[in-house]
């Protein structure tokens, strides 16, 4: 049958950073017409894999094959024109854009003067039948990190690729999202429109929507099989090799128990907080959350409910229109000092974006906290080789992947990113902690790792509140779940025993007269 989908090969495919190895003689097939998942710790050379696949790095050695022919490709440009399409891991959309022309100039060339009138028919007619819709006049600014990944899925969908690669396309999609877009491109596929290459630390994700599952390990293919029969314990056993402490079975190590303590005070509390968004409009709407000491409340939403610029508010990146936010019964701010005073810490989401400076050293963000402090300071000079022992240690306890502490973090992979992060806000204890998807990226070894340090922040009595847009993390890991839409809290609920059904006819608007905030607001404190 003739198809539109491309075969891809590569055949020792190698790539170094100076005397750093990040891809060992890789030689992987994707079948056309076939989604094929990609698996592998953070650092483990995925990302570097797709990337020389499409021009955006050019291997040392080795050969790209595109329907059974070496191809020479030196840019993206070069992929594009094959027809292989790349949604990346970190968002690349042009900010002063709106999701129209980033479609639009996704093509490449375009004409000195654009016939709009045509070209919106057109987008309106390809976002009408696309998996998910956006406002084709919005900003990216405007939008949540959830709905720039599902813009960077629809420029590549514009485009109807052949050859479909795509970098953890569901990190901060929720599970019905992630569910509808994954099964929309294995029906590409599989009807021969294009192939599909995916890297993703989800092996729920591999085993319902992949054919074909490689694993690279520091570097090298280790395993390269069909999905059906495969087990997701011996995907994970060919991901971390006979490493203990990778697997976290390290005599020390073990797996964190909840403690069982009730709550205590309240340590946070948002008393008819108002926020207004992008564009003025209201976006969180007399707000009214308590969370106390010793637990986690998680907050659930689709994306584009208020959630971003709640946690952005709280983080002093936004200012409040009104309402208060106190800590341990005080006004809080979200001044420097504040945050020394009261313990409060941070994980924010896109954390290279919001929680680190990409050109200074893992050292200096690490230290960005205490930096002017002793003992990294004294009698106002700052003492760099403090600051510098003190990262070796963290490098070494978060298992951050680095070429040393003097290396810039921008060079780290995203997830190694977030641990860096993770180091710097958990390595002092906290009485308030301020998360917002803090798994965005991260394998599943790290992912245990973070879990585990949020419930031992928790179990030793700091007061966390998780924005999450994967609600079986919620489940998983909060005490309480409140669910956010239009602004507004609508629903909340102990995580033990929740109906994650109806949770998900909150997410979505369509609870009926369950959702009544004043009907909710009331179960904070005993739920």
């Amino acid at each position: 049958m003739s198809t539109a989908a491309l075969a891809l090969d590569t055949y020792a495919l190698t790539k170094r950073f100076g005397s750093f190895t990040a891809l060992d003689g890789v030689s992987m097939q994707v079948r056309a017409g076939s989604v094929h998942a990609l698996l592998g710790e953070n650092g483990a050379g995925k990302s570097t894999l797709v990337k020389c696949v499409v021009g955006y790095q050019r291997p040392d050695a080795g050969s790209v094959l595109i329907d059974g022919r070496e191809r020479d490709i030196a840019t993206p440009a070069a992929a594009r024109a094959l027809g292989l399409g790349m949604v990346y891991q970190h968002f690349t959309v042009v900010p002063g854009m709106t999701v129209a022309e980033n479609l639009l100039i996704a093509r490449g060339a375009l004409p000195a003067i654009v016939p709009w009138k045509a070209v919106r028919a057109e987008l309106e007619t390809f976002m009408a039948t696309a998996p998910f819709q956006l406002a084709l006049d919005a900003l990216p600014s405007q939008l949540s990190a959830g709905e720039k990944q599902k813009l960077e899925i629809l420029k590549q969908l514009f485009l109807k690729p052949r050859l479909l690669i795509l970098d953890e396309p569901t990190s901060v999609l929720t599970p019905q999202e992630a569910d509808e877009v994954l099964g929309a491109l294995r029906e590409r596929a599989h009807a021969g429109q294009c192939s599909v290459l995916m890297i993703t630390h989800k092996f729920r994700e591999v085993l319902a929507f992949a054919d074909d599952v490689t694993v690279l390990r520091r570097g090298r293919l280790v395993a390269s099989r069909a999905v059906a029969g495969a087990q997701a314990a011996d995907l994970a056993s060919a991901m971390v090799g006979d490493d203990p402490a990778a697997r976290g079975e390290a005599s020390d190590s073990a797996p964190l128990q909840r403690d069982p303590s009730p709550p205590g005070a309240v340590r946070l509390a948002l008393q008819a907080l108002r926020v207004a968004g992008d564009r003025g409009e209201t976006a969180v709407d007399q707000l009214d959350l308590e969370v106390r000491a010793g637990e986690i409340v998680g907050i659930a939403g689709v994306s584009g409910n208020g959630q971003r610029e709640l946690m952005e508010a709280l983080a002093g990146q936004r200012p409040r229109a009104g309402g208060q936010v106190m800590v341990a019964g005080q006004r809080y701010r979200a001044t420097r000092a504040q945050n020394r005073r009261f313990k409060v810490r941070g994980l924010p989401e896109e954390p290279l974006k919001n929680g680190c400076v990409a050109g200074m050293s893992v050292a200096q963000n690490i230290g960005l906290r205490g930096f002017d402090r002793p003992p990294h300071a004294r009698g106002g000079w700052r003492l760099p080789g403090t600051l510098a022992r003190r990262a070796r240690e963290l490098i070494a306890q978060y298992r951050i992947k680095t070429q040393g502490e003097h290396a810039p973090i921008g060079s780290l992979s995203g997830g190694n990113v977030q641990r860096a992060v993770l180091a710097r806000e958990l390595s002092e204890p906290a009485d308030v902690l301020l998360v917002s998807n803090p798994v965005f990226g991260l394998d599943f070894t790290a992912v245990a790792e973070v879990h585990q340090r949020l419930l031992a922040a928790r179990n030793a009595g700091c007061a966390v509140l998780m924005v999450s847009e994967d609600l079986d993390e919620l489940l998983h890991l909060a005490d309480r779940i409140v669910v956010m839409s239009g602004g507004r809290i609508v629903h909340q609920c102990s995580a033990a025993g929740a109906d994650r059904q109806d949770i998900g006819r909150h997410m979505g608007g369509h609870a009926g007269d369950h959702a009544r905030p004043e009907h909710t607001a009331t179960q904070g404190a005993s739920a």
